[in-house]
C-alpha cells in the first residue's frame, strides 16, 4: 500500500465532509458567519409564493413607454423590498411582473400600477411644478412638527422646482396650493409666507404606510402610461412548498440511484465517480449561493438534468478505460488513454448544451432564464469533475496500491 496516496485519499474525503457539513449547517466564528446553502439560495415565485400578475396599457402605448414603465415599477418594487422580482415586457403593450414572497396582491398592484403624477396646483387651477421637479431621492418620510407624531413626506425641489415654487408661494399668499397626485388632492395648505429653501412638506396621509408608499412613488417618478391590471394570480406559499418538497425528493432518489448504478456497474471507477459526483453538487450549490440565484422548479430540473450529464460524461470516459484494457494495456496508461481519448466527445457535448443554454437565456424570459441559468452552472462544474477531480481522485486510487484485479474496474 502507498502511503502517501492512502493520506491523499483520506484527507480529500474528511474535507468532503467538512465542506458538506459547512454548506448544510453553516458556521459562525466570531463575526464571521457562513450562512448554509439552503438560506443563501433565494426561491422563485412558484417555491416561494407570491403574485403574478399582466398589466396592460391603456391608450396609445409605444415601445419606449413600456420600457420607461418597467423602469419606474422596477425602482418601486425593490423599495418594496422584494427579491428577485420578474418585470418584463409581454408583447407590445403588457407587461408582466412576478413578486416572490408578496402576501397582499391587490395592494401591491395598486401601488405598483398607480401613475403616480404629482402635481402642485394654485387657486387658479395652473399647475405650478410636478413630481418631475422633485430632486432624485428626496423625498423623506417623517413626523410632522406639530407634536401629533402624523406622518408628513418632505421634498426638496431642483433648481428650477426652487425657482418655480418660490415664485408661486410669493404670488398665492395667504392662499391654498392644492397637492395633487392622479387628480386626488391629498393636501391643500394655505400659503403663509415665501418659501424659498426649495423644499415642500406633504400631510393628510392616514398612517407611515401610505406616507412611505408616496414617497416611494415620488422618488421613482410617474409612469408614463396608464397601466390597467388584466390578470392578477397569487401563488400559495403551501403549492410551492409542496412543489419544492417533491422536487428535492425526486432529486435526491435520482442521485442514490445513479450512485448506485455507478457502483455497481464500475465498482471502484464507479466509487469515484459517486465521490466526484458529490464535489459537483457542492460546487454547483456553492456557485448559485455566491451568484445569488433565483431558484425555481424548471431550475431544479436543470440541475438534475446537469446531474445526469455529469454521470454520463464519467460513462464516456470509463467506457474507453474499459476499452484499454481490454487490448491489454497497463492500468495507469488505460487511465491516462481513455481520459485522453473521451475528452473531445465530452467537450462537443458539453458544448453545445452550452450553447442551448445561451440561446434559452438571451430569447427566453423568467422561469426559462432560470432554467437555463441553473444547467449551464452544472454543465460548467461537469465538465470540472469529469475531466479533472475524476482524473485525480482515480489516480490517487490507483496509486494506493490496494489491488489490481481487473474485476474492480468493471471487465
Amino acid at each position: 500500500m502507498n502511503v502517501k496516496n492512502t493520506v491523499k485519499f483520506i484527507a480529500l474525503i474528511a474535507i468532503i465532509v467538512i465542506v458538506a457539513y459547512i454548506m448544510l449547517e453553516g458556521l459562525s466564528i466570531g463575526k464571521f458567519e457562513i450562512k448554509p446553502v439552503s438560506k443563501s439560495i433565494r426561491q422563485g415565485l412558484d417555491l416561494k409564493g407570491g403574485v403574478y400578475a399582466v398589466m396592460e396599457g391603456q391608450g396609445k402605448v409605444s415601445p419606449d413607454d413600456i420600457s420607461k414603465a418597467i423602469s419606474v415599477i422596477d425602482n418601486r418594487v425593490n423599495a418594496l423590498g422584494v427579491t428577485e422580482p420578474v418585470i418584463v415586457a409581454e408583447g407590445s403593450n403588457r407587461i408582466r411582473v412576478e413578486l416572490p414572497g408578496v402576501n397582499d396582491p391587490e395592494s401591491a398592484i395598486n401601488f405598483l400600477g398607480q401613475t403616480a403624477q404629482l402635481q402642485f396646483v394654485g387657486p387658479d387651477d395652473k399647475v405650478i411644478l410636478t413630481g418631475a421637479n422633485v430632486k432624485d431621492s428626496k423625498a423623506v418620510v417623517g413626523k410632522d412638527s406639530n407634536g401629533m407624531d402624523m406622518p408628513q413626506v418632505t421634498l426638496e425641489f431642483n433648481g428650477e422646482g426652487s425657482k418655480k415654487f418660490a415664485d408661486a408661494t410669493a404670488k398665492y399668499m395667504n392662499q391654498q396650493i392644492s397637492i395633487v397626485l392622479d387628480d386626488k388632492i391629498i393636501s391643500a395648505p394655505v400659503v403663509q409666507s415665501q418659501i424659498t429653501g426649495g423644499q415642500a412638506v406633504i400631510t393628510g396621509m392616514e398612517d407611515f404606510d401610505e406616507a412611505s408608499k408616496l414617497a416611494v412613488q415620488v422618488r421613482s417618478g410617474a409612469l408614463p402610461v396608464t397601466l390597467k391590471p388584466i390578470e392578477i394570480r397569487t401563488v400559495g406559499p403551501t403549492l410551492g412548498q409542496d412543489a419544492l418538497t417533491k422536487s428535492l425528493q425526486a432529486g435526491i432518489y435520482g442521485v442514490l440511484i445513479v450512485m448506485l448504478f455507478m457502483l455497481v456497474y464500475y465498482r471502484l471507477p464507479g466509487l469515484v465517480a459517486d465521490i466526484a459526483l458529490a464535489i459537483y453538487i457542492m460546487i454547483t450549490f456553492a456557485v448559485f449561493a455566491l451568484l445569488k440565484v433565483t431558484m425555481t422548479l424548471p431550475g431544479i430540473a436543470g440541475i438534475i438534468l446537469s446531474i445526469g450529464m455529469a454521470v454520463d460524461a464519467n460513462v464516456i470516459i470509463f467506457e474507453r478505460i474499459k476499452e484499454e484494457l481490454k487490448s491489454g494495456k497497463s492500468l495507469r496508461a488505460s487511465i491516462e488513454q481513455g481520459f485522453h481519448r473521451a475528452l473531445i466527445a465530452v467537450v462537443d457535448s458539453n458544448v453545445t448544451t452550452l450553447i442551448a443554454c445561451v440561446v434559452l437565456f438571451y430569447l427566453g424570459a423568467g422561469s426559462i432564464k432560470g432554467f437555463a441559468v441553473t444547467l449551464a452552472v452544472g454543465v460548467l462544474a461537469s465538465m470540472l469533475t469529469a475531466v479533472a477531480i475524476t482524473k485525480y481522485i482515480l489516480n490517487t486510487v490507483v496509486g494506493m496500491n490496494i489491488t489490481k484485479n481487473p474485476k474492480l474496474f468493471g471487465l
